[in-house]
């Protein structure tokens, strides 16, 4: 009796955006960490980011070695429709693929934005989507 009252207590979880998927949950989780860090040009982390060097930074955390550039990230993983996005996908903004940021559940983003801005959520669809990708 006593353990399913402790297990009953243990069941809530914190509403927080959660990959299923192991090595993206963990990129995630990664990524959500360093929310409110600093945007820097050409900066990979752990203490200042771009959009590409945070996906990359995100998933070296989780064993998977992706490239630098957020052109060379949007093919580095299978396409798959916006309306399929799992957290953890990234998001590949414009035809020119300039921009990206990890997708975190619920039609939001996690990305460095810009000069001047820290790591944050935006909604989805900020700016023209070009791809899904899942690496």
């Amino acid at each position: 009796p006593a353990a399913s009252g402790a297990r009953a207590q243990a069941a809530p979880e914190p509403p927080a955006p959660v990959a299923a998927s192991g090595r993206a949950g963990v990129a995630l989780a990664a990524a959500l960490g360093a929310l409110g860090r600093p945007y820097g040009w050409g900066q990979a982390g752990p203490d200042a980011f771009d959009c590409s060097g945070l996906v990359q930074w995100a998933y070296a955390k989780a064993g998977v070695s992706l490239p630098r550039t957020s052109q060379a990230q949007a093919t580095a993983g299978r396409r798959v429709p916006l309306d399929q996005a799992q957290p953890g996908d990234i998001v590949v903004y414009r035809a020119d693929a300039s921009h990206v940021g990890l997708y975190a559940g619920d039609g939001q983003v996690v990305h460095a934005p810009y000069t001047g801005a820290s790591v944050r959520y935006d909604p989805v669809g900020m700016m023209p989507v070009s791809s899904v990708v899942r690496p």
